[in-house]
């Protein structure tokens, strides 16, 4: 490690669920290494940095802690971040390759978020909460549940995620439609969908499902105009990414009842602020933004990050 000895101080941030000791084997840094774990979320880019000013690797949850280049700027000892996940939209690559930090990646499957998205569906049509809520106070079939076969599955994106979610709509009896900037007939009947115009798709959908890349062409793709155009008896399920929406005109949706419902995964701000209106509708059922917070996929993450992280201490080495 250079002219020096001393082990290289290393920063695992976000661990909510203190999963990242347990669920892989950092034995192979023993020595090189000295890992700090962080449970808590900082948002305040003063104590961000505050907190981390002293490690010269990062690892970090997705998109939890945003590192931008104001923030890498202030990181003077950083050389390296290891983000879970294929990319991170929260770090300034260019930024950092500026300032000689390595930024790696680890794998992926989208599995967990298909899944996840299927539940919410489902929990949401069947009134799955709120009937376990009242099972739980004594109550017995409160409401009526709203059955998915025959009915119209919108699939806004049809890439790793939505096709799958597309492909087990089918499954289900459900009619599917898609659409995409660049959708073709072809590729949507692959997946099981039929390719129909943005403004069909929000006029015939019973459940919208949306499954885009979050960019500034896509970002509150979904606005007043949009919401304006769905059933009211509806249900818009977001497990991608929150700015898709527009929160403001979501919120405005669900209060005037003019769509039925949402479930929502990922939000604007996250963690959501405690007093923010989506905890309180009634028409939300809502989730911390967990749809690909599963077991199988935090081994990989953390298995990954402790195989960048002994990689670069090699390389690190041999450059002496």
């Amino acid at each position: 490690m250079g002219s020096s000895n001393k082990p290289v101080t290393v920063a695992v941030l976000d661990d909510y669920q203190g999963a990242a000791l347990r669920l892989a084997d950092w034995s192979a840094l023993d020595g090189r290494a000295a890992v700090t774990v962080f449970n808590d979320h900082l948002a305040d880019t003063d104590a961000v940095v505050e907190r981390l000013k002293g490690f010269e690797v990062l690892c970090v949850m997705r998109e939890r802690t945003p590192l931008p280049r104001a923030t890498l700027e202030r990181l003077p000892r950083l050389k390296l971040i290891v983000s879970t996940g294929a990319r991170n939209a929260a770090i300034d690559t260019a930024a950092a390759a500026e300032r000689g930090v390595a930024v790696a990646f680890t794998g992926y499957t989208s599995a967990p978020t298909i899944e996840m998205t299927w539940a919410l569906i489902l929990a949401a049509s069947r009134h799955i909460v709120a009937e376990n809520l009242a099972f739980r106070r004594g109550g017995w079939q409160q409401g009526v549940g709203v059955g998915l076969a025959g009915k119209t599955l919108g699939v806004l994106g049809l890439g790793r995620v939505g096709g799958a979610v597309a492909e087990v709509g089918g499954l289900f009896g459900m009619k599917v439609l898609t659409w995409s900037p660049n959708m073709t007939p072809e590729r949507a009947a692959e997946r099981g969908a039929t390719a129909v115009s943005k403004e069909d798709l929000l006029r015939r959908s019973d459940v919208l499902t949306i499954h885009m890349v979050l960019s500034p062409k896509t970002r509150g793709l979904i606005g007043a105009d949009e919401l304006a155009l769905m059933k009211t008896s509806s249900l818009l399920v977001n497990t991608s990414r929150g700015p898709l929406v527009d929160e403001a005109a979501l919120v405005s949706a669900l209060t005037s009842r003019k769509i039925a419902m949402a479930a929502l995964d990922v939000f604007d701000i996250e963690p959501l602020p405690a007093d923010h209106p989506f905890r309180s509708l009634d028409n939300v059922l809502g989730t911390p933004h967990i749809g690909y917070v599963a077991d199988d996929l935090y081994r990989v993450f953390f298995g990954d990050t402790v195989k960048a992280v002994d990689a670069w201490l090699a390389e690190r080495a041999k450059a002496g």
